[in-house]
């Protein structure tokens, strides 16, 4: 039997998978020393300011952190003269602070699971926290020069953090936030989403690409199908958020084994009060079935292992490993034996 890692590879070359990968199984999220600078809002926070100076809450029964834009907090009051508000924070960070990061590296089992840089939030969501999101959409139209310098600054800063992963941390993956649509639209046109965000995304994955780093997963829970065509352009290898609204089937006729999708399965149809085992099975092995398991890992679309409404992600877990026992001849140990422990992170 391969290992969770290993299966997950061949899911991603449209290879020789001998069982659906199960989730976030073969991939270990681990932290850079930024995000102990500038930490994650935890649930139940409210009003948080980061090092950005953008303000985020984390309400109880959602799936994620929000920014906060109320009139004196958002952070961008002028486009105009965003320079003035803007101010990107320091990346110099010390040897003893890498350690730390490289510890956490290094105590994970490599050939089990990939050892996967977290980096959030992207070159877009970071627009909108910085301007909120509505002002930062008009501005692609009304402001495109200031948009382009700030969507350039932005970028700088992202290089320089990809610099100091790749020369301290020497991840395999990198597991990417950024959001680029809602349940049913993306939030631009594909022409203009390519004008401003295809080639800071281009520079910023080449450059994990061409210092060690093998995989690409981009994290947009949302539909964003007539972005794939930019994504593979991008050097995304696994769209990670992939909602069923994009009708996954019919992209891996389209795009073969260019792209991996990682989910399928939006909170909303299986995540909420009232949810049932009934219900779990239905909707994840219905949607394995149609998809298949080459370029396909069935999974929960928000950003990291866990759900919304305690036990979802267990239960998920736990259906994918039973349709791989009856469907493929292994046994629970042999699946447990080649993995790493669940691990629920929000």
């Amino acid at each position: 039997m391969l290992t969770a890692r290993e299966n997950m590879i061949e899911c991603i070359k449209g290879g020789n998978p001998d069982r659906f990968v199960n989730q976030y199984e073969a991939i270990s999220l681990l932290f850079h020393p930024f995000m102990f600078v500038s930490p994650l809002v935890q649930k139940g926070q409210e009003n948080v300011q980061n090092a950005w100076g953008v303000y985020n809450s984390f309400p109880e029964g959602t799936p994620g952190a929000f920014p906060v834009h109320t009139p004196d907090k958002i952070v961008i009051k002028d486009i105009e003269h965003w320079q003035d508000y803007v101010h990107a924070p320091s990346l110099d960070f010390t040897d003893e602070q890498w350690a730390m990061c490289k510890g956490m590296y290094d105590a994970v089992d490599g050939t089990k699971s990939m050892k996967a840089t977290f980096v959030a939030p992207g070159i877009f969501e970071q627009c909108h926290h910085l301007g909120e999101i509505s002002n930062t959409l008009m501005n692609l139209y009304e402001y495109p020069d200031e948009m382009h310098d700030l969507i350039a600054y932005l970028t700088e800063f992202e290089l320089k953090l990809a610099e100091g992963i790749c020369e301290h941390l020497k991840p395999e993956a990198i597991f990417h936030h950024d959001d680029w649509g809602s349940q049913k639209s993306t939030f631009m046109s594909v022409g203009m989403f390519e004008d401003f965000y295809v080639e800071p995304y281009k520079q910023v994955y080449k450059y994990y690409k061409d210092h060690g780093v093998s995989y690409i997963f981009h994290h947009s829970d949302s539909y964003a199908a007539t972005l794939v065509p930019d994504m593979i352009e991008m050097g995304i290898d696994v769209w990670q958020g992939a909602f069923s609204t994009n009708d996954i089937p019919d992209l891996l006729q389209k795009y073969g084994n260019k792209i991996t999708y990682m989910g399928g399965i939006e909170n909303h149809l299986v995540d909420f009060d009232g949810w049932t085992e009934e219900n779990c099975e239905r909707v994840t092995v219905g949607m394995m079935e149609a998809c298949g398991m080459k370029n396909f890992i069935p999974c929960i679309a928000q950003g990291g292992p866990g759900s919304v409404f305690p036990g979802v992600y267990q239960c998920m877990w736990d259906i994918i490993d039973k349709y791989n026992i009856e469907h493929f001849g292994c046994t629970q140990e042999e699946i447990d034996a080649n993995r790493l422990p669940i691990n629920i992170m929000f």
